[in-house]
């Protein structure tokens, strides 16, 4: 599993990093999104597709 962050998508909403803070996390001066571990451990993997999933911005991407 591989993920992508679009900064330019992203709105700072932090669900992504309610729902998987190991993976996600966010900038101080703005709340947009910094990725943490771009290829996270496979016991991750449904915190990840869950935080993709809630992403108001759809500013995750989640590859296989």
């Amino acid at each position: 599993m591989r993920i992508t962050i679009d900064e330019e998508k992203c709105c700072g909403a932090g669900q992504c990093v309610l729902v998987a803070p190991e993976v996600f996390d966010q900038r101080d001066e703005d709340g947009v999104v910094v990725l943490l571990a771009a290829t996270p451990p496979a016991d991750q993997a449904d915190n990840v597709r869950n935080a993709a999933a809630v992403c108001p911005a759809a500013a995750i991407a989640v590859v296989p």
